[in-house]
């Protein structure tokens, strides 16, 4: 599952939707992020984990409440566990929601995990952006990243120049939008702002390829701004053809298919138009 490792980091990836999980091991505790999709695979990352913690504080970081994100949080019961003010807050009706497609996934392919699903119990919840979290000499830089869902978080840590994105700047999907196409363009907007205030060196997406260049950084950033201009504007226009031909260029096109017309859906609903 590694696809990346350095002396402090360990990116694993799943076999479905190439989603990410961070490991980030520091002398003072460990760190791990959104642990990921079927038994095995969270199995394999919590024993990677707990061989190598030893005394050390572990601390989970949920980057936002989608269920695949979520799925691992029974697996690590001793964890500390950060997420925003808004994954906390959820009402019971949602919480239920995203708990019901985690237990619909496991029994539509017969799934059995050895540990309870339940929604994250959060011990530091994030309130504001820009809010930090010093552990010794390690800080944790958190900024509020809403419109995939309205609960993400963007973390920096510092002095690694680690960039943990959530479910933005992928490689191999373009926006996907459950919650504001506004909000989600503001998100994007703090993208500049963080690789002009931190030293960035590793920018880790929810799902797809890592990257340890700017420009890269820069570059997905404008791929998934263009998509949300244009998506507007077409349907502004009821072009139906071009906003078909919108995703020939990305991978998987029968998913990517049917996350183009939810955004579509969304987009139009924001736009007045159904």
């Amino acid at each position: 599952m590694i696809i990346f490792k350095n002396q402090y980091i360990t990116v694993f990836q799943s076999a479905l939707f190439q989603t990410t999980s961070t490991v980030i091991e520091m002398p003072e505790f460990v760190l791990v992020v959104d642990p990921t999709w079927l038994p095995a695979e969270v199995e394999q990352i919590k024993e990677y984990v707990y061989r190598n913690k030893g005394d050390r504080k572990l601390y989970l970081l949920f980057t936002h409440s989608d269920w695949d994100h979520i799925i691992g949080y029974g697996a690590f019961p001793d964890a500390t566990i950060v997420a925003s003010f808004e994954l906390v807050n959820k009402d019971h009706k949602e919480k239920e929601r995203i708990l019901e497609q985690i237990y619909s996934f496991d029994d539509r392919n017969y799934i059995e995990r050895g540990y309870e699903i339940t929604y994250p119990k959060v011990n530091h919840v994030i309130q504001v952006d820009g809010e930090q979290l010093t552990v010794e000499g390690t800080t944790l830089t958190f900024y509020k990243a809403q419109g995939h869902t309205d609960c993400g978080l963007f973390t920096v840590i510092e002095p690694l120049g680690i960039f943990l994105a959530g479910d933005y700047l992928s490689d191999c999907e373009f926006p996907l939008i459950y919650h504001s196409s506004k909000a989600y363009e503001l998100t994007l907007n703090k993208v500049d702002e963080i690789l002009e205030q931190h030293n960035i060196k590793l920018m880790i997406p929810g799902h797809g390829a890592v990257t340890e260049d700017k420009s890269i950084i820069k570059q997905r950033k404008l791929e998934s701004m263009t998509y949300i201009k244009q998506l507007r504007a077409l349907l502004q226009e009821n072009n139906k053809e071009q906003i078909e031909k919108m995703i020939e260029k990305y991978r998987f096109p029968r998913m990517m298919k049917d996350f183009h017309k939810e955004n579509q859906q969304l987009l139009s609903e924001e736009l007045g138009i159904l």
